[in-house]
């Protein structure tokens, strides 16, 4: 190997050295902070960012205890190495999904009703949940924020610590998944729904897991009534928007959307658009229900 893989093509050709597999005719699926390739013999391959190498080690873990656990689960292969670091990019190796759809509200709920009953995994060590993580270095260097607009971001931010704070004190933590949208479920033509995507998987409270489907459809209107309604009656009856606490939930739930944003920000003229529309919303000056666009 040379000293400088950083392309995750490369990684992948270097990885797929180490485990034995061939990457001729490799296809790219997906290139974010992970890059994912489908590899012959249904495989596919994830390239992490670099430093993930531990969260690569407890993603596996955790496939394997829930899938020994009874819950379909995307499958980490068990036979070849997991993971091969190189150049500190983690690559795992996992079984391609078959052809699927993304869950329905309804789904998503009964998968995470099953989810958060699990106990603690006795052999994964998980982290707390960290809403905030990041946020502060996202604002700090974002480009093209006025330095008014900044200053309400910190301010903004130090608010909602203290509400999830007062929120969390004393209360247990348990299995929460920590990304619970509709895509991180596949449904299959046949067979249960398959959880995906167990990079935030946490012990925190399950309304992180509740909230992302409930300010979808109290704050953007991309839920019908009939659709929470249905998300709520599969998760057992349980409304977070009925409690005194979803109002600190929901704001730093869209609080975190506008902060992926501002690590993207400098990247397009769209962006900084949209970063300047996300905080109006947020300041109170474009009134509910609110429409993102996603990037």
């Amino acid at each position: 190997m040379t000293t400088n893989l950083t392309a995750s093509g490369d990684v992948l050709t270097a990885a797929a050295q180490v485990a034995g597999l061939s990457t001729a005719g490799a296809e790219l699926i997906r290139d974010g902070s992970n890059a994912l390739y489908r590899l012959s013999g249904e495989v596919v391959a994830r390239v992490g960012s670099p430093g993930t190498a531990d969260t690569a080690r407890r993603e596996v873990r955790l496939s394997h205890w829930l899938a020994e656990s009874g819950v379909p689960v995307v499958q980490a292969l068990a036979e070849l190495p997991q993971p091969v670091v190189v150049h500190d990019r983690p690559v795992t190796w996992w079984r391609l999904l078959p052809a699927h759809r993304p869950a329905t509200p309804a789904e998503l709920a009964a998968v995470l009703r099953t989810f958060h009953a699990l106990p603690t995994p006795p052999e994964v060590k998980l982290p707390f949940h960290a809403p905030f993580l990041r946020l502060d270095e996202r604002i700090a260097v974002a480009s093209g924020l006025t330095g008014e607009n900044r200053s309400w971001l910190v301010a903004r931010l130090a608010e909602l610590r203290e509400q999830y704070e007062r929120l969390s004190t004393d209360r247990p933590r348990q299995l929460i998944h920590g990304d619970a949208w509709q895509g991180n479920v596949a449904v299959p033509g046949s067979g249960p729904p398959i959880l995906l995507d167990l990079e935030k998987v946490a012990l925190g409270h399950p309304e992180w897991d509740l909230a992302q489907i409930a300010v979808d459809y109290t704050d953007f209107s991309r839920l019908t009534a009939e659709d929470y309604r249905s998300f709520v009656d599969a998760y057992g009856g349980h409304d977070l928007t009925k409690t005194a606490g979803y109002r600190t939930y929901a704001d730093i739930q869209a609080f975190r959307w506008l902060g992926f944003l501002l690590g993207k920000s400098g990247s397009s003229a769209a962006v900084q658009r949209e970063i300047q529309h996300r905080i109006a919303c947020l300041r109170g000056e474009i009134p509910r229900p609110w429409a993102w666009t996603a990037f």
